[in-house]
């Protein structure tokens, strides 16, 4: 199986054009080496994907006939993504300090000084 289709299958990627982007980007990666969308894969591979600075990888169980839903992904692919990418990814999830309370509205002036302030120092 192709590995830009095998990426879209197991659901790493929206779309088989994206996936297939990003292998010309080369942010797919198998083992160290970068890789067309066109190469084939097969079981027991170890794909790489680099995207925003976090760096993921997958072990390839199986390969799908088709688009797999999300209870079925266990049986097709493992995560293998180290504690520390788990963590980056984690941290760029986490709400700011400047997050507000849905329906609390927009700033008052007092606070907007205030808020420039916190940011300054």
């Amino acid at each position: 199986m192709r590995i830009d289709k095998y990426l879209w299958t197991i659901r790493i990627f929206k779309t088989r054009s994206v996936a297939t982007e990003a292998c010309h980007k080369g942010q797919v990666r198998l083992g160290n080496d970068i890789i067309k969308a066109s190469k084939e894969i097969k079981e027991n591979d170890i794909i790489n994907i680099n995207q925003n600075g976090i760096t993921r990888s997958y072990k390839v169980l199986d390969l799908p006939k088709n688009r797999v839903g999300a209870a079925l992904l266990p049986t097709f692919v493992l995560d293998m993504t180290t504690d520390e990418e788990k963590e980056k990814i984690q941290m760029r999830r986490s709400p700011s300090f400047e997050r507000r309370e849905r329906g609390s509205g927009r700033p008052t002036k007092r606070e907007r000084r205030e808020i420039d302030l916190f940011k300054r120092n």
